[in-house]
């Protein structure tokens, strides 16, 4: 909630209320990672005032060069997004002075993240092309073309993204393995929102990228659990000053997600492997780091997974796909219609408290972002 709530407060500060419409919880990864690699300073954290969104409630929020390049990467993408919805015409985008008012909005958005970005050092030129880049690998994949050429461009930007984190945070050593990382962790948002839309998008007759290239269910598994097994490789060779929220998002969060899209009842790790769960650290290392490793490293300790299984190159995870059947999700929402809806849940605090509320603009099925983490109640494993 503080990473959210400095993305929220981090647009507002330097492009105005309205900016605000785009924080996302994809984005505020970047904050998550710049602070994890910083040395703990007051100058991180500021309490910030009253907010309806908070119920009212001052709280501790995120600050700094994290939570602005954050912003500056929200803001590039989102215009991104908006162009490529006026191009497309959705909804009532359709119209020509919508379009047009749409078409400014973006173009806003994208000099003043260039601008944030120019300030930080990062050239969001990159995330630029690879939006770009996108529609022209959409539309020359066909049957048989590999699955990761589709995903290349988001790859390439969420690694651009991760990796300036190492450089705001002063950490040359960590710049290659959080490329790594975010390359990977792009690759796994692609393939998500592609198994989660193949439904949706069959019955509309819009482009879906297994659809396009041919790629099974079990394939796009595969590739997933790969990409889940290379994040965890790469975060072990990141020297964290405090690793354990980066650690819970990019590990079991992940996780979840990945099972989630494919129909498959969460199952933590250890307990996938047969053995019982670890007791204290299940990493091994000094009390001081719950993850254990050296250096402040929280991944530097041996591989408690060890090969295959849920994290291995090959083989499904648990429950696999034969059979089961796949539920036909409600109809997205339009980019403006979901823009109010995302104010609307915002206000009655439905993102931060609710049990379960209808995404804004997917209408999938989400959890408030402050409820309480269970993603390790079946076996008590570790502490995040």
């Amino acid at each position: 909630m503080a990473h959210l709530c400095g993305l929220c407060l981090a647009l507002r500060g330097d492009h105005g209320q309205f900016a605000r419409i785009v924080t996302n919880y994809d984005g505020l990864l970047v904050s998550v990672l710049t602070e994890a690699q910083a040395e703990r300073t007051t100058d991180w954290r500021r309490t910030a005032g009253p907010c309806p969104l908070r119920g009212m409630r001052t709280a501790s929020v995120a600050q700094g060069e994290g939570a602005r390049l954050a912003a500056a990467v929200s803001l590039v993408l989102a215009s991104a997004k908006v162009r490529d919805h006026v191009a497309d015409g959705d909804g009532l985008l359709a119209r020509k002075p919508v379009a047009s008012a749409a078409r400014r909005v973006a173009t806003s958005w994208g000099r003043a993240g260039a601008r944030t970005g120019s300030d930080l050092g990062f050239d969001t030129a990159v995330l630029v092309d690879a939006v770009d880049r996108q529609l022209g690998v959409e539309a020359l994949a066909g049957p048989g073309t590999p699955l990761l050429t589709v995903t290349e461009p988001t790859e390439t930007a969420t690694a651009a993204a991760f990796a300036h984190t190492a450089v705001l945070a002063g950490r040359p050593g960590n710049v290659e393995p959080l490329a790594e990382a975010g390359r990977l962790f792009g690759r796994l948002a692609h393939l998500l929102d592609a198994v989660e839309d193949l439904a949706d998008d069959a019955a509309a007759g819009a482009w879906n990228p297994l659809t396009a290239t041919g790629t099974s269910l079990p394939e796009a598994r595969r590739l997933a659990e790969d990409a889940l097994h290379g994040i965890r490789l790469a975060l072990r060779e990141v020297d964290f000053v405090d690793g354990k929220l980066a650690h819970l998002l990019l590990v079991h969060e992940l996780r979840r997600s990945v099972d989630r899209a494919f129909g498959t009842v969460p199952v933590c790790a250890s307990h996938q492997h047969g053995g019982p769960p670890p007791h204290g650290n299940p990493y091994g290392g000094g009390a001081g780091n719950p993850y254990g490793g050296a250096g402040g490293n929280p991944y530097g300790g041996g591989n408690p997974f060890g090969g295959g299984g849920a994290y291995g190159g090959s083989g499904g995870g648990p429950g696999g796909f034969g059979g089961v059947p796949q539920p036909q999700p409600p109809r997205r929402r339009g980019f403006w219609a979901g823009c109010g809806m995302f104010w609307l849940l915002c206000c009655t605090c439905q993102l931060c408290c609710a049990k379960e509320y209808e995404g804004p603009w997917s209408r999938k099925k989400r959890e408030g972002c402050c409820r309480d983490c269970d993603c390790c109640d079946a076996c008590d494993c570790c502490d995040c």
